[in-house]
């Protein structure tokens, strides 16, 4: 599951985040536990904590005292929201600036957009 690419708290972190875009975690379900997690991947249990504390700060998990985490209910929109702002600030932004640096006119952009989505 993880690769030498990134911390694997960040790993962590995003593989939970996937999950909750995907459906397969839901709002208000309970996540495993940072012990379970971390026998489970076999890895150590701090490095389970932090990926769920960013989480957690993140807006994405919350805790519940004694019990456990769990998912928060608007996570998905939340996650959405950031990736959506992502796309256009590392994809969009820069496709816009080279197209104009290159000398194509946005209209034809927007009609190879189109184009893709079959229009």
């Amino acid at each position: 599951m993880f690769d030498d690419r990134s911390p694997i708290y960040r790993q962590i972190a995003e593989r939970i985040k996937t999950d909750v875009l995907s459906g397969t975690l839901r709002g208000d379900e309970q996540v495993m536990s940072t012990n379970q997690y971390a026998a489970f991947y076999r890895i150590n249990p701090a490095t389970a904590a932090k990926a769920f504390q960013q989480l957690v700060d993140e807006g994405v998990l919350y805790k519940k005292r004694g019990i456990g985490m769990f998912v928060s209910p608007d996570a998905p929109e939340r996650l959405r929201a950031g990736r959506r702002e992502r796309f256009f600030t590392d994809v969009v932004d820069p496709m816009v600036a080279e197209a104009r640096a290159i000398g194509i006119p946005l209209g034809e952009v927007v009609g190879r957009i189109e184009k893709l989505e079959g229009r």
